[in-house]
């Protein structure tokens, strides 16, 4: 064989590799292996290592730790253990990754180094990486090695694609710093929208939870962490859910724990124990339907507030959102606000004051269920007297749970 032969060879194996993919081959060849990638995080690290929503079977259990070896160099006890403390200590100066305290900025360019920083807190792994794998390949090599995966993933995709193998490569070490790391830690506790006002600043980033496989839906998870579940509305779209469902047909999972869904009884009229129960359990769900109840008292009022000389439009606006803000969470400046509002509407405060009331009942550990029970009848019979019609509609549909 010539030099220009070998040199002709050698130039070609450069431009294509052993497979020789077209460029739309190529790209259609990483969204599914950094999709692939995805999957893993959310099913294996987050849902069945974290938060323990299912049990995997050891094939794909293995599988998806072997990938994520491969594809990330992840150790699963530090992603687990760095996840449960985010949960523990949520958006506080203890979070490793909160943009509440840290900056949307830090967290979403700078994500995957918070995560790096915190991996070393031998504290945090001790405290929260318990029950993470601990056996012999583990021990000796996705522990100890865990970048030798990726650099073998380097030269895979230099033998198989050539040159544009290493680019490949680079989408592939990117993706989840980027999807995970930064946009779901950082915009996922900045901008969205909330089906639930849980504790934290947790937002829904997107309904459509395909890209980053259903993890988009970071508000739904925060609410109700331990379900294998993300999605709770109807048009929402949660793929990883898919995929668990999958394998459960398949007899390679099986689902512990999903968030509650309401039942209810609609010829109930009055509240009982079941009733109390149910409101417990749904509180979340209880909430964000009195979050539109007061919506809609507002709209009610507001044609009688516009005329009011005293209200600008802007405050008005603003008042509205800070209706809708679980009580507690609301600075002393706010708080200023609403008093200067309801002077101008009782219904409105008898609302706000109302919301306050109801969500002591769940918060009252002290009460027996008889008490409780007592407390929500007196609730329910004074919102359905207020003469208020969103909040006599709530409370039908409230003493209807089951």
């Amino acid at each position: 064989m010539s030099f220009s032969n070998i040199l002709h060879s050698v130039l070609e194996f450069l431009n294509t590799g052993l497979i020789g993919l077209t460029g739309w081959e190529v790209v259609i060849y990483t969204l599914i292996v950094t999709h692939i990638t995805i999957a893993s995080v959310t099913i294996y690290l987050h849902r069945h290592q974290a938060h323990r929503a299912l049990e995997l079977h050891a094939i794909p259990s293995h599988f998806f730790r072997f990938w994520l070896w491969l594809t990330t160099a992840q150790v699963t006890k530090e992603w687990a253990a760095i996840h449960r403390k985010h949960h523990a200590k949520c958006d506080t100066e203890e979070d490793p990754h909160s943009p509440v305290t840290r900056g949307i900025k830090k967290v979403l360019f700078e994500g995957a180094e918070l995560y790096k920083v915190e991996s070393k807190n031998k504290e945090t792994l001790a405290k929260y990486g318990h029950g993470t794998p601990d056996d012999w390949i583990e021990r000796n090599l996705y522990t100890p090695h865990s970048l030798a995966g990726v650099i073998a993933l380097l030269f895979i995709n230099f033998t198989l694609f050539g040159v544009i193998g290493i680019t490949i490569w680079a989408i592939q070490m990117l993706w989840i710093p980027i999807t995970a790391a930064g946009i779901i830690n950082g915009l996922g506790h900045y901008w969205g929208y909330r089906n639930y006002d849980c504790a934290d600043a947790a937002t829904n980033i997107f309904p459509f939870g395909i890209l980053i496989g259903g993890e988009e839906l970071h508000n739904n998870h925060h609410t109700h962490a331990t379900s294998a579940k993300l999605s709770s509305k109807w048009y929402e779209i949660d793929m990883g859910w898919a995929y668990i469902r999958a394998l459960e047909m398949m007899g390679l999972a099986k689902v512990k724990k999903v968030a509650p869904e309401p039942k209810f009884a609609k010829d109930k009229t009055v509240a009982d124990l079941d009733t109390l129960q149910s409101v417990i359990t749904n509180r979340y769900d209880v909430m964000s339907k009195y979050a539109k109840s007061v919506k809609r008292a507002f709209h009610e009022e507001l044609e009688h507030l516009k005329h009011k000389a005293e209200l600008e439009k802007r405050f008005l606006k603003s008042s509205r959102k800070l209706l809708q803000c679980e009580p507690a969470k609301l600075e002393l400046s706010q708080k200023e606000q609403l008093v200067e509002l309801f002077k101008h509407s009782k219904a409105l405060e008898t609302m706000h004051q109302m919301r306050v009331e109801l969500g002591a009942i769940w918060e009252r550990s002290h009460a027996t269920r008889d008490q409780l029970l007592q407390q929500l009848q007196d609730w329910c019979a004074r919102a359905e007297a207020s003469g208020i019609k969103s909040l006599q509609e709530f409370s039908m549909r409230l003493r209807s749970y089951a």
